[in-house]
């Protein structure tokens, strides 16, 4: 019996890939390591404010982050800041306080790194205007609250 993929917070782990990209005026440059192709997409209210829309998201090695130029950060709330380029406004990262975790827009690289959708969160939450196809996990407000809260599984 062949042992399932690891996982980290639910998106599928598989070799180390080094990436590079640069916000929409290309003053800010960000590399990393991923250590898969699930990307995430988050439609909770302080997300589409960020990005008129979902926020899409890469779980980088975070030793292995590096970003140059013009970045800020704002604290959107007791536990996350966002991240945009100050000279365009480009979405960089969300980021977690309690650890300083930063998770890299998808928008930055080609391609979305490669990257497909893994986790969909707040899906409850998304406006009838659009969405996301595929098969992937989607959870609602409250499993996406117990999921980062430690009360529960992704998908479950």
């Amino acid at each position: 019996m062949r042992a399932a993929n690891p996982t980290v917070k639910g998106i599928p782990m598989t070799d180390a890939t080094h990436i590079k990209g640069q916000c929409l005026c290309g003053a800010v440059t960000v590399e990393a390591t991923l250590t898969g192709t699930g990307l995430t997409a988050c439609h909770c209210d302080m997300c589409r404010r960020h990005t008129s829309s979902f926020f899409v998201g890469l779980s980088p090695v975070q030793s292995s982050l590096k970003i140059d130029g013009p970045a800020k950060s704002f604290r959107s709330s007791d536990w996350a800041e966002r991240g945009f380029c100050s000279t365009c406004g480009s979405t960089l990262w969300y980021g977690t306080v309690h650890d300083g975790a930063r998770y890299l827009a998808a928008g930055l690289f080609d391609d979305a790194a490669g990257g497909t959708v893994a986790v969909e969160y707040f899906v409850d939450k998304c406006p009838q205007g659009y969405g996301i196809s595929g098969d992937h996990k989607r959870l609602t407000e409250a499993e996406t609250i117990a999921f980062f809260t430690g009360g529960g599984e992704a998908g479950t």
